[in-house]
């Protein structure tokens, strides 16, 4: 595979992860990020994008990432890969492995892009 073709297999994949148009972008950083990350690791067989979603948003609770989940909760929904109820019943689960304060927030949070989702659709 050529590094035009990694690139663009990289920017399609993000594309279909977020729900949106990415565009090429400079420096190694994005570089790494879409030649490797999107174009060899989101594309492996074993996982569907939704369950590697899902790995993602608990690893992310877990952290407190919330600044990321406001991507990723806004893309499952988008993509139709988590309902409201399914993203509900995570932060359910979550909060008893992540945490009451930081399942709060992420209840919070999911409840938060329902609602946006909602209403832009």
């Amino acid at each position: 595979m050529t590094d035009d073709d990694r690139r663009r297999r990289g920017l399609e994949m993000m594309r279909k992860v977020y729900g949106w148009e990415v565009a090429d972008g400079p420096g190694d950083f994005f570089g790494i990020t879409v030649d490797h990350l999107f174009a060899e690791i989101w594309t492996r067989t074993g996982l569907s994008i939704r369950d590697r979603r899902l790995l993602l948003i608990g690893m992310l609770a877990g952290q407190g990432l919330n600044d990321v989940l406001d991507i990723q909760i806004p893309a499952a929904l988008g993509n139709g890969e988590l309902s409201p109820d399914e993203l509900r019943e995570i932060a359910v689960f979550l909060t008893h492995y992540v945490g009451w304060p930081l399942g709060s927030k992420l209840s919070v949070q999911i409840d938060t892009h329902i609602a946006r989702h909602a209403k832009n659709t």
